[in-house]
């Protein structure tokens, strides 16, 4: 009924709140699955996991540039929010506060995505307990590897994929 992906990213944005891994998965499947158009729910879902990534650490300039976006995408796409299985009358007023928040340099606390499709949810439960999460818990802020991930990744393949296409640009000059 939903995709995958999709799933994974809110067992992750919900449950161990690996915002890092919430943004691999949906880009992933993004580039996979759509015409890679910029204003896609799924970029909109990126952005928000981005954002609570910087907001985590204490980046407020870029948890709020990066909220701001994912805000402007999804509220365009407030019917695929629904169609996702999420509560939009909970979602937006949730995101609205958390912006607030940013913008005084409240420190980052979790919030959840607001899963209203009962099927859903209990698919997410039950991937979360699978994985050993606790749906719903709280984001460890002692947890190096999923707090400062970006830092502790191996960058190998992004390294080589980004030489292979300035090798394939001046090809092609």
């Amino acid at each position: 009924m939903y995709p995958e992906h999709y799933v994974q990213f809110l067992v992750h944005f919900n449950g161990d709140r690996d915002y890092f891994e919430c943004h691999e998965i949906l880009e992933e499947y993004w580039k996979e699955s759509s015409d890679k158009q910029k204003d896609s729910i799924w970029v909109g879902f990126i952005l928000l996991a981005v954002s609570r990534y910087h907001h985590r650490r204490g980046n407020f300039k870029g948890a709020e540039r990066t909220l701001k976006k994912a805000i402007k995408i999804l509220s365009f796409k407030a019917n695929g929010l629904t169609i996702q299985g999420l509560d939009v009358n909970v979602l937006f007023p949730s995101l609205t506060k958390l912006l607030e928040e940013i913008g005084k340099e409240v420190s980052y606390q979790s919030i959840n995505l607001p899963v209203i499709d009962p099927i859903l949810l209990k698919a997410c439960i039950k991937e979360c307990e699978e994985l050993g999460f606790i749906w719903g818990e709280r984001s460890n802020l002692e947890n190096e590897s999923i707090v400062h991930r970006h830092k502790l990744r191996d960058r190998t393949i992004v390294i080589e994929e980004r030489m292979e296409a300035l090798r394939n640009r001046k090809g092609n000059e």
